[in-house]
């Protein structure tokens, strides 16, 4: 593959999951060369050249042995992912779109500074850090100036904002917020940062642990039974909802979890992950399904039937069973091997 590339050509690599999507949203998708392992929508992308691939085998880990493993790594000062630098110099990207955000969610600045030395043509660089909407909404406008889609953009975030603007009308007519706690990872636990409290707010909820526009942090268990939260949303980042589904045995069965009014009440939800964890357009899709959990009555939701999944002890009981039989079989291979 040639390494050279025509002047005006549009040639573009996202190492971020949340940038596919806004390129994608953009009708950019032929002019997305590459992409990382963790791209997973559009379809449309399936089969584009990978890019970045994780140094943790986390498919084959607990959501412990997951978070144990990305400490030390960067306790060792590590990186957690490779960027196929060779992969990248025959791309010869035009644009190359990153963040500098958070180490664990993709590349960040160091791991690129070292993939563009090896570019004989140095691409522009966006980076995409957001902490609010609208930021987001600030980082798919200046996606659409780089590439020439501005007017697209502008369409984009207008329609956007007008969704945002009718859950809030909708929510408004709710005469109770109900108290809300957003995992977005289950063992430990950490509470929802960022934007994450922004949507909980506009979908008509308070998040009780959530710390609006800043880091998402780890919660003492003891924490959110003291939150007595009214709804428990489990987003693990980067997870579908039928595998978030199976993380809720762990939350379902640590002390006092029936004291918790979202429990007794039956208000805890899976939910996909995409649409919370990843700041893109797909945020208003998150915001629209929260409305719908917290408040059904002035909300309908018309997005996949599995877009949320409702827990309950039943489900529980048997997602531990799942977890168990999940971490037999990940043993397994390893107990050969030795």
């Amino acid at each position: 593959m040639s390494s050279t590339r025509a002047s005006g050509e549009l040639r573009l690599v996202s190492l971020l999951p949340s940038a596919t999507e806004m390129v994608c949203a953009l009708g950019l998708a032929d002019q997305l060369l590459g992409i990382t392992h963790c791209c997973d929508y559009p379809p449309e992308i399936r089969g584009k050249p990978l890019v970045v691939h994780s140094n943790i085998p986390v498919a084959d880990l607990g959501l412990r042995e997951i978070d144990r493993a990305v400490s030390a790594s960067l306790g060792r000062g590590e990186s957690l992912y490779h960027v196929d630098e060779q992969i990248l110099h025959e791309l010869a990207p035009t644009h190359i779109l990153t963040q500098d955000l958070c180490q664990v969610c993709a590349p960040a600045g160091n791991e690129v500074t070292r993939a563009l030395k090896a570019l004989p043509v140095q691409p522009q660089v966006l980076w995409m850090s957001p902490h609010s909407i609208a930021d987001i909404h600030d980082n798919l406008r200046e996606l659409g100036q780089a590439t020439g889609r501005e007017a697209e953009a502008e369409r984009l975030i207008a329609a956007g904002n007008a969704r945002l603007h009718a859950v809030a009308a909708q929510v408004a007519q709710a005469t109770h917020r109900p108290r809300v706690f957003c995992a977005e990872w289950i063992d430990p636990l950490f509470c929802a940062g960022h934007w994450t409290p922004e949507i909980v707010e506009i979908a008509g909820g308070t998040d009780v642990l959530g710390r609006k526009w800043a880091d998402s942090v780890r919660v003492p268990w003891d924490a959110v039974r003291e939150a007595a939260p009214e709804v428990l949303i489990l987003m693990p980042c980067g997870f579908h909802s039928h595998r978030a589904e199976r993380q809720a045995a762990w939350l379902l069965n640590q002390p006092g979890r029936t004291d918790l009014p979202a429990v007794s009440n039956d208000r805890v939800f899976a939910v996909e992950g995409g649409y919370f964890n990843r700041p893109g357009p797909r945020v208003v899709n998150g915001t629209e399904l929260l409305a719908h959990l917290l408040h059904p009555e002035f909300c309908n939701w018309s997005g996949p039937g599995d877009a949320f999944l409702k827990i309950n002890r039943c489900v529980a009981a048997a997602g531990a069973r799942a977890n168990a039989a999940l971490a037999v079989a990940d043993a397994t291979p390893a107990a050969i091997n030795r």
